[in-house]
């Protein structure tokens, strides 16, 4: 796909009717915009994503799905511009950490440093910052270890964050 390669920033309608073959007005009978173009692709991407985590968590739970999503995210991050989740993927993750039985604010918070965490960490690995000669599946593997360790005592920490 044409934004892949390119980056969806960088997508223009002029790239994408050399691509197709056709000039760039004869567009505009499918598509409404730039904007409406990379907001669909977007939207697709994120549709995708959810996707990807509901097959990893299946048939897992606790640790073992947090885990599963958090290689499953890692990877479709790496080969994807768009790695914000969508309301389908943080429905996935809620449903996964309903294990750690966190409700409410303890939920959205854990979802956010879930979210958060791997984000984190697979946009360093995408731009090559992690420099250092070490095994980037050990950190990666130790920092979900260490996420789910936390799940498990996390609803202790909100009298400390008020």
């Amino acid at each position: 796909m044409l934004a892949d390669e390119v980056g969806l920033q960088s997508l223009t309608l002029a790239a994408l009717a050399e691509r197709l073959g056709v000039r760039q007005p004869s567009l505009y009978k499918h598509l409404d915009s730039l904007a409406g173009l990379r907001r669909s692709i977007s939207l697709q991407a994120k549709a995708e994503l959810g996707d990807v985590l509901r097959r990893a968590a299946v048939g897992r739970s606790g640790a073992d799905a947090i885990h599963a999503m958090a290689l499953e995210y890692r990877r479709w991050a790496l080969d994807e511009e768009d790695t914000a989740a969508s309301l389908e993927a943080i429905q996935v993750i809620s449903d996964v950490l309903t294990a750690y039985e966190l409700r409410g604010d303890d939920a959205i918070d854990a979802i956010r440093a879930f979210r958060s965490t791997l984000h984190g960490f697979v946009s360093l690995e995408a731009a090559g910052s992690f420099g250092l000669d070490r095994d980037l599946d050990r950190s990666f593997d130790r920092l979900v270890r260490g996420f789910t360790m936390t799940l498990e005592r996390w609803a202790e920490t909100a009298d400390e964050a008020s």
